[in-house]
């Protein structure tokens, strides 16, 4: 189980907030592994639970994207399978294309949250409204969230987040009720 480095009130009153949830990839929709086969084609392993989170993140109308380090076609494959419109790879410094996401929907900072892992993310998980991380990031991105998630990066993390959020926004029930009704 994760922990609100902030108070619960706190978090609440910030998730009422959140308009876009913006992910990085290696390391919190995967567990950080690169894989390249002999012919250098990247590979790449996601969760089947981050994806089903993100779609009912999405039935809610909150909007999803992705800013990534790194181009691979893998990532834009699985955007497009979830539906995330919004997809910046190679963004060696993610605090412009955060910059260009909320500009692109009329966001402002405090209506985005955001889920890092590393050093790369910190720029961007201090200005948005909300940050997260998981339980395996580097000690700095865990100082820097406003909730670290109990689950590994790749390992259903991304889900952990998207069911807090959904409950500290009083959408739960209405999301999942066809799966607990």
């Amino acid at each position: 189980m994760g922990f609100l480095n902030i108070s619960g009130d706190d978090f609440r009153d910030r998730a009422r907030k959140i308009k876009i949830l913006v992910m990085d990839v290696d390391g919190v929709l995967t567990g950080g592994e690169i894989i390249l086969d002999k012919q250098g084609n990247e590979l790449k392993m996601f969760h089947v639970r981050d994806g089903h989170g993100i779609k009912m993140l999405q039935r809610t109308g909150m909007k999803t994207a992705i800013i990534t380090g790194r181009s691979s076609s893998v990532v834009s494959i699985r955007a497009e399978e979830l539906g995330i419109e919004d997809v910046f790879q190679g963004a060696k410094e993610k605090l412009p294309a955060f910059a260009e996401l909320l500009e692109r929907h009329g966001f402002k900072e405090e209506e985005a949250a955001y889920i890092g892992d590393d050093i790369v993310d910190l720029p961007v998980m201090r200005r948005a409204g909300l940050s997260f991380t998981v339980a395996d990031a580097e000690q700095y991105a865990k100082e820097a969230a406003h909730f670290v998630a109990g689950r590994n990066g790749g390992r259903g993390a991304v889900r952990e987040v998207i069911d807090l959020l959904l409950k500290a926004r009083g959408e739960w029930e209405a999301v999942t009720a066809k799966y607990f009704g």
